[in-house]
């Protein structure tokens, strides 16, 4: 451990991985090493903690509020919740991201929204989670998300989870809330059931799933978060959520699990940041929403039809100011 973290961490000897030796230090070297590829997506989204004082043999927990016993320094947010406020952290800088780690984060965890644009969600993000082992229909399954999404005109990114899946992200202009963005994306996933139903299904309760892989859309409400890129999982190998291109997708290169702390700083030696153009590619979902419609017809859901009232009312006053 060398640089900001030598004089950060404390207890870097701490074991956090017990099957593999992987200690707080090294934990805190690795969010030191992809810095300044992470930070660029993380920045000021409030960030919620999973944190493992006693490492990933012993139970974990959440911590989302930050309003006692904090470094003055450390930015944080006051958030909205019903009957009161959460006092979130931001990831800055270097300097926050290491006291995130300091903290026995192992994970991350953002809002798909940044300060001091708190309401309005500049990324989506479809989270796909299989209820069994089946490389390759997880494959077949991703690689339609991707293709839905450019048929509606929609460029997206993919990363592993780190767990059993992946999240595909597109990136959003910041022009419309989250109840819009949330009814939008569940109308996706509406439509890649339909397209796939064997495969794909939006029922929330597992055992309603069957053998079917979850299109979870839930990221994208209020409140909801997201591994964050980079991220490393409380899992045995500690495994990250690693952004990867889509022809390793295609080819089954990158599974769930494939990249790690230890691996993946090499990796990115020779890739650079995969996710470099994302924050410049940020879309408006007004003609996707459009098309949706259109594919949909029939099918679509009442919320989506009163999301694309209330769009076409937005743009209007936005239009006239």
């Amino acid at each position: 451990m060398t640089g900001l973290a030598s004089t950060m961490i404390s207890h870097p000897e701490k074991v956090l991985f017990p099957d593999d030796g992987i200690t707080k230090g090294e934990l805190a070297a690795y969010y030191e090493t992809v810095a300044p590829l992470m930070l660029p997506q993380v920045r000021n989204r409030p960030v919620t903690m999973e944190r493992y004082p006693s490492g990933i043999g012993k139970p974990g927990f959440m911590q989302k509020d930050v309003s006692k016993g904090f470094p003055d320094w450390l930015q944080r947010m006051e958030v909205p919740k019903k009957g009161g406020v959460v006092h979130h952290a931001l990831i800055t800088d270097e300097r926050s991201l290491l006291w995130v780690a300091n903290q026995n984060c192992i994970t991350p965890h953002v809002a798909c929204s940044r300060v001091p644009d708190l309401y309005t969600p500049d990324v989506c993000v479809f989270d796909l989670d299989p209820s069994v082992d089946d490389a390759e229909g997880l494959r077949a399954a991703t690689l339609l998300v991707r293709d839905v999404l450019e048929e509606l005109g929609l460029p997206s990114w993919v990363k592993t989870s780190g767990s059993k899946g992946y999240h595909i992200v597109v990136p959003l202009d910041g022009s419309i809330g989250f109840d819009e963005v949330f009814v939008f994306a569940f109308d996706v996933g509406r439509l890649l059931v339909q397209r796939d139903p064997q495969r794909l299904t939006q029922e929330f309760l597992k055992a309603d799933r069957g053998d079917r892989i979850f299109v979870d859309t839930g990221r994208n409400g209020y409140g909801a978060t997201f591994a964050a890129p980079y991220a490393v999982r409380p899992k045995p190998g500690a495994p990250v959520s690693a952004p990867c291109a889509w022809d390793e997708i295609e080819r089954g290169e990158a599974l769930p699990q494939t990249f790690n702390l230890r691996n993946l700083p090499a990796r990115l030696e020779s890739t650079g940041d995969l996710w470099a153009e994302m924050r410049r590619r940020g879309r408006s979902l007004r003609r996707p929403a459009d098309r949706l419609k259109k594919v949909l017809g029939p099918d679509a859901s009442p919320a989506f039809e009163a999301m694309q009232d209330r769009f076409g009312r937005r743009l209007g006053a936005r239009k006239a100011t």
